[in-house]
């Protein structure tokens, strides 16, 4: 009986150990003191910043902007920034186009133009239309399209405006195109 008591409390001990074996494991270990008997610590060494200038954070092909979709830097000499708007006689510049019929209605008015192979297109106001003019940004900044758009459509002529956004402050560019340019004469309808 007795070896059965031992043999039972060692059992119990063997069984208790294993559980305090897998705590003492997670204790953090013990702080680690400084050195005694007067020696210091080295200061951590001191990290300088590059410094920059200007050129810098000038966009270049050494230097993207980090902003800007890559997808638009990935095509060798693609500088020019698509137009998202829908433009109407894209290919055809606005002194090739012809006025030939103008009608006022309560909803803006339509224009119809006459384009060189002489297909007929109607216009309305506040579409865009032409060939886009490309401007660039500074001496190597990107390029942009700006588009005439259709301001006004008024009894004799049509009202075209050009806004450049990247000037604000400038007033925009208005081009008239009569109905009936000056030295052409009417034909009267019997």
């Amino acid at each position: 009986m007795r070896t059965l008591v031992i043999a039972t409390a060692f059992a119990f001990l063997g069984c208790s150990n294993r559980g305090n074996d897998s705590t003492s494991s997670n204790l953090p270990p013990p702080p680690q003191r400084a050195p005694t008997g007067g020696a210091t610590l080295a200061p951590p060494p001191v990290i300088k910043a590059p410094e920059l200038s200007e050129n810098d954070f000038v966009e270049s092909d050494h230097n993207r902007d980090p902003f800007r979709p890559f997808s638009t830097t990935d095509k060798p000499g693609a500088k020019t920034t698509a137009n998202q708007r829908e433009i109407k006689l894209r290919q055809v510049g606005i002194d090739e186009l012809r006025l030939i019929a103008i009608v006022l209605a309560g909803d803006g008015g339509r224009a119809m133009f006459v384009d060189p192979r002489g297909k007929g297109h109607i216009l309305r106001r506040g579409e865009y239309l032409g060939r886009p003019d490309v401007v660039r940004v500074g001496n190597s900044g990107p390029e942009y399209q700006l588009n005439w758009r259709i301001d006004r459509i008024r009894d004799g002529d049509v009202v075209l405006i050009r806004e450049d956004p990247a000037q604000p402050g400038v007033l925009p560019a208005t081009r008239v195109i009569p109905l009936r340019p000056e030295g052409e004469q009417t034909i009267p309808l019997d």
